[in-house]
């Protein structure tokens, strides 16, 4: 589909596309919030029920890269509608599993039929508007993919609160009927191409990725390379990842066409979507177990708190949208990495004191940045891509943001295990009888030394002040990212004429 549907049919597909991708972001981070509730029905340790997020990561990886030839080879509108109905169907399914073997099973899945959906309909909605419209297409296209992870986690505790854990996957039956009607209505069809299929490059490719995720995923419970099976998994993967450059350098047609990497834009569009997708899941990696842990605040009472980060993200994409016309992308690009930077400076700052007004304040202004770095970045990325690459450019673009978002999460649980046992082991040092700050008045009686009662009060709020830290070195980490992000952007070039396919520079 390379030329613009007509008005009425915009109408329907495009609330049917944004439907598509809400309900995929969302299953995500909202089953997430579930697992504790799943752990006493389904006879599961706390180990085991992590199989249920795993299992789902790991589908979904291998599976995007192959979203790009399946909607060459079949059509895009006969694999967008396939994999609606395969993700409602698994949907379905997990909401009515009565086992742990049966959930891994139908949320493997759910990641399988999911994968497509997000790539798929970028390109859709890349397709269906014109070029001088991109802007706007990807402004509406945003609002699903950087506000669902925010308010995935609200919803989820909404529903597991008040209703079941069993509507976080059966919510999505409704709403994945209405999209595939909307679509089979509104969706022009598109001629198969009959391409050939490069099985080893598939292989390769899928290996590293499902490895690598693996090996991120189960690393923190595994004490990472301490562990046989997080070492093999690393050497896989990149064993696996090296095969696979070589052999898309040499073959006459690989499974990722090399004419996408000669592209700068877009070779630069991967890097940076690689660092929004360390952002935005990092941030909510270290956020939500915060506001819990140091904080005490319920599961559904800290997702509202966090919700007006979903807030900031339309208000801005809402605005960008207008001005991506009018103003240099790249200087909107910049821009959105700076309120990333001063949002996560602030909040290296926060202490188990900060106020709820403090939180939902940096919140906003983090997602006001959200929105200024997703929308010109995806336009400038694609701008000078002939649109028969899009359907692999889209598979390749929503990789490398799920495999920043899974080595932003690993990084900054790594570095916060790791930091609280460091600063807690510096801190007890000073825990001695000869320090004069535990022999002032009031200070004797709760944390006595001569007691059991005052030691075991004492190494509490030791530890609890060594991961406020670790906390805040975390946070001031992501925003110096963000902050070494911004000058890289003058490397893009500003949309203008379409270069020819495979042009360099």
């Amino acid at each position: 589909m390379t030329g613009v549907p007509g008005a009425p049919n915009r109408t329907i597909l495009i609330p049917c596309v944004m439907l598509a991708v809400i309900m995929q972001i969302l299953d995500t981070t909202m089953a997430t919030i579930a697992l504790p509730y799943m752990m006493g029905e389904l006879s599961a340790t706390l180990d085991q029920i992590n199989w249920v997020l795993t299992s789902y990561i790991v589908a979904a990886a291998i599976s995007t890269p192959l979203s790009g030839y399946l909607a060459n080879r079949f059509g895009r509108r006969r694999v967008l509608m396939t994999t609606i109905t395969g993700f409602t169907i698994a949907s379905m399914l997990s909401g009515m599993a009565t086992s742990l073997e049966q959930m891994v099973v139908f949320r493997l899945m759910q990641g399988m039929f999911g994968a497509p959906l997000v790539p798929l309909s970028q390109a859709t909605m890349l397709d269906t508007y014109p070029r001088e419209q991109h802007g706007s297409a990807m402004a509406l296209f945003g609002v699903g993919v950087m506000v669902g992870p925010v308010l995935g986690p609200t919803l989820g505790g909404i529903l597991t609160e008040f209703f079941h854990w069993r509507w976080v996957f059966t919510i999505n039956v409704p709403v994945g009927i209405v999209a595939f009607l909307g679509l089979s209505a509104a969706m022009p069809r598109t001629e198969p191409k009959p391409i050939g299929f490069d099985w080893f490059g598939f292989a390769t490719l899928g290996i590293a990725v499902g490895s690598f995720q693996l090996m991120l995923d189960r690393g923190e419970r595994l004490n990472w390379f301490n562990s046989t099976l997080i070492t093999t998994l690393a050497f896989a993967a990149a064993l696996s990842f090296y095969l696979f450059v070589v052999h898309t350098a040499t073959a006459r047609r690989p499974f990722i066409d090399p004419r996408l990497f000669q592209d700068r834009n877009f070779t630069l569009g991967m890097c940076f979507i690689f660092v929004v997708g360390i952002l935005l899941l990092a941030t909510i990696a270290l956020l939500s177990p915060f506001l819990q842990t140091m904080l005490g605040y319920p599961v559904l009472t800290a997702g509202l708190i966090t919700s007006p980060r979903g807030l900031g993200t339309m208000i801005s994409m809402l605005l960008v949208g207008r001005l991506i016309t009018r103003v240099d992308p790249r200087l909107l690009l910049s821009f959105g990495f700076g309120c990333a930077a001063v949002s996560l400076w602030e909040m290296s700052g926060f202490t188990p004191q900060v106020s709820q007004a403090a939180i939902i304040r940096t919140g906003m202004v983090q997602g006001f940045g959200l929105g200024f770095m997703f929308v010109p970045l995806t336009t400038m990325t694609f701008s000078t891509l002939a649109p028969e690459l899009r359907n692999q450019a889209t598979a390749m673009y929503a990789l490398m943001r799920n495999v920043g978002a899974s080595i932003g999460i690993a990084v900054v649980i790594f570095l916060l295990v790791r930091d609280t046992q460091v600063i807690n082991a510096t801190l007890v040092q000073h825990v001695t009888p000869f320090n004069p700050a535990l022999r002032l008045p009031g200070v004797a009686e709760l944390w006595s030394l001569d007691t059991v009662a005052g030691r075991m009060a004492l190494a509490e709020m030791v530890y609890r002040e060594a991961r406020a830290i670790a906390y805040m070195n975390d946070f001031r980490l992501l925003a110096l990212l963000a902050l070494a992000a911004m000058p890289m952007t003058a490397l893009l070039r500003r949309p203008g004429p379409r270069r020819p396919v495979g042009a360099t520079g």
